[in-house]
């Protein structure tokens, strides 16, 4: 809710010259309507409500778990792939460092490698939950 609401402040805008008045740029006129805000709150496309950052940044997780997490979740993990975008490695290199046989991606050593996936089931196993695997990484997370 609070990234919505900044959302919609953005469009709000300080007039120059013009003492205690400001500009709501989805009004031709630059007035503010109830009736506009919610016009505009339930035609506009929802937002990405990124719910993860108090899972990561818990106080009762170690720092370097919840580095590893955002920088996971967000594509930021040195893997081949991203190493290859940045112009580190050539892309003839960018194969999984398993040998599968794979493009190494976080999805790919996380999710779907042969050999590094069927570790998520002993992670389960040994904290006591089964569930359906997901295929997005944030949901795996969440």
């Amino acid at each position: 809710m609070v990234g919505e609401c900044r959302g919609l402040l953005l469009d709000i805008v300080p007039q120059p010259n013009i003492s205690d008045q400001w500009l709501w740029r989805h009004e031709v006129g630059g007035g503010y309507s109830m009736r506009d805000a919610y016009h505009l709150l339930t035609t506009m496309d929802p937002p990405c409500v990124d719910t993860t950052p108090d899972l990561i940044w818990h106080k009762h997780v170690p720092l370097k778990v919840s580095v590893l997490a955002w920088r996971l979740l967000r594509n930021r993990l040195p893997t081949k792939d991203n190493l290859v975008r940045r112009n580190i490695i050539s892309h003839d290199s960018q194969l999984c460092v398993s040998g599968c046989g794979g493009l190494e991606t976080s999805h790919h050593l996380f999710l779907s490698c042969p050999v590094f996936a069927p570790l998520w089931c002993l992670v389960k196993s040994w904290i006591g939950i089964s569930s359906a695997d997901p295929d997005l990484l944030q949901d795996h997370f969440v």
